[in-house]
């Protein structure tokens, strides 16, 4: 082996395991099977990645430069983060449940008690919250709990794919090697096999009788299958732009996203041979909110493949060129011919394929360019006065950075932390505010993000240069030449914790987890550490014990000026400081440790501990 014993037990893998002991040690008796698969897929992680980059024995795909391989964080960081959800939600039913008197408001969310205060009397109020709390919360923990057993499924799937795979490297020809990866393997399947175990036991405590138990466990299977096989496009498309633990990642929350999409358009298509058998495989209601973004992020998703076909039928179309050259080509010779059909295709995407399918699939009546409209201008004043404000801070900010960019001799690390601030600006407010309309935002920013990315890709006549000479401005070594992740990365990591939180709540702060650890945490920490920190975490890194200090420092204190905000809105805060401090310091060790994209991870691990 290449490495050490020393190398078994670094500061990240450190870390995760305090983050996975505080969900482990939070779980109620209810949910002794997923807390158990949890323990197991950490254990499998962690044997993965110990032979992974224990051997010098490279894996086929091209990963990130200079990055670990990640593989234990990105294994549990989704499945931590959805059974911490559940754990939240389990405490809310089980202590609605145990008020004798009914007189339980501190649990709900604040918004949904300030609202039936006003016009229904006590009495009937008390009695009619409780049944809606109950039934909503006994319906989202069912559907998160198959989300759970899903991506749990897809994570174990792709961790037997990474063994195989780098058995079968022609590298691994050493009888120590081939031996290594057999105990390895052997090991892992056996902790697989157990794992399935536990699924269908919690499967069948859950009153699933008959034939449904087997049904889920075959669309668990088809799942891993498509995960892997997502998992192995990615790092073929494209080489370098991440490690194998971000991959990771990004397959398991791709699969349960289109996997719920997915799960709704089977429902609808086979609803008249079995209108009940395939129930399960819907993760939960959504808002007509999630709906809508869910029906444009579907169907950006499938454009490029869209588009292809668009190029390959206009070609065959207008004889423009032969078949043959299509194929060596791949499209027309004309720039401003190619980008008309690329903004044709866009068009007829946006405005007539996504809103078929979710009048189809989702049963949404209304065109959702009038539905947004609508909604927009439910309240024109607030909201309108919201976008003027994120216009002119986006306006100030993107022209004086870009110009400092080029002028200045302010290194880029600092210039791109100065955008986690604007984030702060941006997203505090609207989110005290206007929720609602800041779910909608960011469906809409990340839409806007994609195009945009793929204008710049496919160097899109008259924008594509333009794009990608503003974007290269900005990245750093973990963007390649082929994907500039940061903005994504930084939009979805103060995105995801809100959209997660929809519904009951009993965390005000949680929310705000990817706001809090990337614009202010990783902010301060990155600043501090680089202009005052002299003491660092390890002798390869660059991260500094000032720099940690400073961004746990400045977490608790916009915690401390967030909490009388809150209460003013109508929230209750029902987290103790305690729970707090573990949930800040554990995700600020994550940052100083961690080589994998801290936007991408640290939100959630910072969200799933303050769900706790």
């Amino acid at each position: 082996m290449a490495g050490g014993a020393a190398d078994v037990l670094n500061g990240e893998r450190a870390v995760v395991a305090l983050f996975v002991s505080r969900v482990l040690l939070s779980a109620p008796l209810s949910l002794l099977y997923e807390s158990l698969a949890l323990f197991l897929l950490s254990a499998c992680g962690l044997l993965v990645e110990i032979s992974v980059e224990s051997s010098s024995a490279p894996l086929r795909f091209k990963t990130r430069p200079g990055a670990s391989s990640g593989i234990l964080l990105g294994a549990v960081t989704l499945p931590a983060v959805i059974l911490s959800r559940l754990i939240q939600l389990s405490r809310v039913l089980l202590e609605n449940n145990a008020t004798p008197d009914g007189r339980a408001s501190h649990l709900y969310h604040g918004k949904l008690k300030v609202n039936f205060l006003a016009i229904i009397p006590w009495d009937f109020q008390e009695c009619e919250i409780l049944k809606v709390i109950t039934l909503s919360n006994k319906k989202e923990i069912s559907g998160l709990d198959m989300q759970f057993w899903t991506v749990s499924a897809s994570c174990f799937s792709v961790l037997i794919f990474f063994c195989l795979t780098f058995q079968h490297s022609p590298k691994n020809t050493t009888f120590f090697q081939l031996k290594n990866f057999r105990t390895s393997n052997c090991g892992l399947m056996h902790m697989v096999l157990l794992s399935m175990a536990l699924c269908y036991l919690s499967f069948t405590a859950k009153a699933d009788s008959g034939y449904l138990p087997l049904l889920k466990f075959v669309w668990l299977i088809c799942h891993s299958l498509a995960s892997v096989m997502l998992i192995q496009h990615i790092l073929q498309a494209f080489p370098s732009c991440a490690s194998l633990g971000e991959v990771l990642l990004v397959s398991s929350g791709l699969m349960l996203y289109f996997g719920d999409a997915l799960a709704h358009s089977l429902s609808k298509a086979l609803a008249f041979l079995a209108p009940s058998a395939l129930t399960f495989l819907k993760y939960g209601t959504h808002s007509e909110i999630a709906i809508v973004i869910q029906g444009v992020m579907v169907g950006l998703f499938l454009f490029p493949a869209f588009y292809k076909i668009v190029l390959w039928a206009w070609v065959h179309l207008t004889n423009l060129r032969k078949p043959e050259a299509l194929a060596t080509n791949g499209g027309p010779n004309n720039v401003v011919e190619m980008s008309v059909l690329f903004y044709a295709s866009l068009l007829f995407m946006l405005t007539a394929l996504i809103p078929a399918w979710m009048y189809l699939v989702r049963d949404f009546q209304k065109h959702p360019v009038a539905w947004v409209f609508t909604f927009v201008f439910s309240d024109p004043l607030k909201h309108l006065a919201l976008c003027l404000y994120w216009v002119c801070v986006i306006c100030v900010s993107v022209l004086r950075f870009y110009d400092i960019s080029k002028h200045s001799k302010i290194e880029r690390i600092l210039l791109r932390k100065y955008y986690h601030l604007v984030a702060v600006l941006m997203f505090s407010p609207a989110l005290l505010l206007l929720p609602a309309f800041l779910n909608l935002a960011f469906g809409a920013a990340f839409a806007v993000f994609l195009v945009l990315e793929m204008i710049r890709v496919w160097k899109i006549w008259p924008l594509g240069h333009t794009i990608h000479q503003f974007m290269n401005a900005f990245t750093d070594h973990r963007d390649s030449d082929i994907l500039i992740v940061s903005h994504f990365s930084l939009l979805l990591g103060c995105a995801l914790p809100i959209w997660m939180s929809a519904g009951l709540n009993d965390r005000p702060l949680a929310p705000f987890a990817g706001i809090l650890s990337l614009g202010i945490g990783d902010t301060m920490a990155s600043v501090v550490g680089h202009k005052y920190g002299v003491l660092r975490w390890s002798k390869t890194g660059k991260k500094t014990i000032e720099g940690t200090a400073a961004g746990i420092t400045s977490v608790l204190a916009a915690c401390s000026v967030l909490l009388p905000l809150l209460a003013s809105t109508g929230y209750f805060f029902s987290q103790h400081w305690l729970s707090l401090l573990v949930a800040v310091t554990v995700s600020g060790l994550l940052e100083a440790y961690t080589a994998q994209l801290d936007n991408a991870f640290i939100p959630l691990v910072f969200y799933s501990l303050l769900c706790l």
